[in-house]
């Protein structure tokens, strides 16, 4: 990707002080999805990265996920299946633990998402990759219903609190905050 077009990206990020604690400051995406240009150059960067993967699925985390992962599976003329927070799907599920700040949370996905043949090639994609935990649980569904995570995508990625430790997937980051 050029400079200029990842600026165009970049600068098109909101960022909100203490949101939504004192002390964070948060990266707010949905600018990007009204910048017509900034929204069509992210797409068409992953479109050209992804175009030659032999990709069957992509799958994209609840909920920022599915909005690029939805528009890349549609570019890329492949199937769509979202990670979901637990108790939003109808059909049988299997579901996946996670640690969070204090507690923990689940994330679920179709026991048949990615087909009943197995070796499904899958990109996970969200918006953030921030402590790690939500992708790696979603990684690892994608593994327990017989898919390969070929490599999990994120448009931004917070560096400093070391989630792409908790993956045992290759990681692609278009912005890397440290």
């Amino acid at each position: 990707m050029q400079k200029s077009d990842l600026e165009i990206i970049e600068e098109a990020i909101r960022v909100i002080p203490d949101f939504p604690k004192p002390g964070v400051m948060f990266k707010d995406i949905t600018t990007i999805l009204n910048n017509a240009q900034a929204y069509n150059l992210l797409i068409n960067h992953l479109v050209e990265r992804y175009r030659d993967y032999n990709l069957d699925y992509i799958a994209g985390i609840d909920a920022r996920g599915f909005i690029f992962g939805a528009a890349l599976a549609s570019h890329l003329n492949i199937g769509f299946v979202p990670i979901r927070k637990k108790g939003k799907l109808p059909y049988t599920t299997v579901s996946e633990k996670y640690s969070l700040e204090y507690g923990y949370d689940e994330v679920e996905v179709h026991i048949d998402a990615f087909g009943e043949d197995g070796g499904a090639k899958v990109l996970l994609i969200d918006d953030l990759l921030a402590t790690g935990g939500t992708a790696a649980a979603a990684a690892t569904l994608i593994k327990r219903v017989g898919a390969e995570c070929v490599e999990a995508c994120f448009v931004m990625e917070l560096s400093f609190l070391k989630g792409r430790e908790k993956l045992d997937t290759p990681v692609y980051s278009l912005i890397i905050e440290e």
